[in-house]
C-alpha cells in the first residue's frame, strides 16, 4: 500500500500544481474581458479573437483545476442522505461513488474526447466567426482536463481505501471540508466539551 500511496502523493502534487497555476486564468479573463468591453465602448470596436479568447481562458480554468478541485473536496454535491450516516458509511459511499460513477465517466469522456481533439488539430480547424480562434486547442484542454481528473479519482480512490483501513488520517473526520473555519472550531470544541462532559457524568455515575 505504501507504494501506491506514493503514487497518490504524486498525484496529488501534480494537480495542485496545475490547479493553482491555471487559477490566475481567471484574473486573466477577466482582465481581457474588460479591455474588450472598454475598447468596444470607446473606440467602437471588437474583435471576435478577443472574444473567444475569454472564453478559451475560462475553460482552460474550469477543466484544468477539476483535479485539484476533487483533491480539495470542494465539488459541489447535493446531500440528500449522506450528512444522516456515520463516517464509515460515508467512505464506503464516497469510494463506491468513485468506482462506479467518476472513473468509468472520466475514462468515457477521455475515449471519446481524444479522437475529437485529434481530428480537430489534423484539419487546423478554426472558429467559424471572423477572425477567431483554432478550435482544436480548446478541444484538447477537454482532453488533458479529464485525463487529469482520471488520475486524481485513482488518487481518491487509494486515499479513501488507505483511511479506511486505518493507514492515514482523515482530514474531514469531525465535520467536513466545506463547513467554514469559525463553524468547524466551534464544533470541533464542543465535540470536546461533549465527551468531557460524558467522562464526568460516567465518573461521578462510579463514584
Amino acid at each position: 500500500m505504501g507504494g501506491l500511496l506514493g503514487l497518490a502523493r504524486g498525484i496529488d502534487r501534480f494537480n495542485t500544481v496545475v490547479g493553482r497555476a491555471v487559477s490566475w486564468l481567471i484574473l486573466l479573463a477577466v482582465v481581457v474581458s474588460a479591455g474588450n468591453a472598454i475598447v468596444r465602448k470607446i473606440f467602437n470596436t471588437s474583435s471576435n479573437m478577443w472574444l473567444e479568447l475569454q472564453w478559451y481562458l475560462y475553460g482552460a480554468a474550469f477543466m484544468g483545476a477539476a483535479a485539484y478541485t476533487l483533491l480539495e473536496n470542494e465539488h459541489i454535491r447535493i446531500d440528500l442522505v449522506y450528512g444522516a450516516w456515520s463516517r464509515k458509511v460515508q467512505h464506503w459511499i464516497d469510494l463506491i461513488g468513485h468506482v462506479l460513477f467518476l472513473m468509468p465517466f472520466t475514462i468515457l469522456m477521455v475515449y471519446y474526447l481524444y479522437p475529437y481533439a485529434l481530428r480537430s488539430y489534423e484539419r487546423g480547424e478554426g472558429s467559424a466567426s471572423f477572425g477567431g480562434l483554432l478550435l482544436w486547442p480548446a478541444k484538447t484542454i477537454l482532453l488533458v482536463g479529464f485525463v487529469l481528473l482520471f488520475f486524481q479519482g485513482i488518487s481518491e480512490i487509494i486515499k479513501k481505501i488507505a483511511v479506511m483501513r486505518g493507514l492515514i488520517e482523515d482530514k474531514h473526520a469531525v465535520s467536513g471540508h466545506h463547513v467554514p473555519p469559525e463553524i468547524d472550531e466551534a464544533l470541533r470544541a464542543e465535540s470536546g466539551f461533549l465527551a468531557a462532559e460524558k467522562d464526568d457524568d460516567s465518573r461521578g455515575t462510579r463514584a
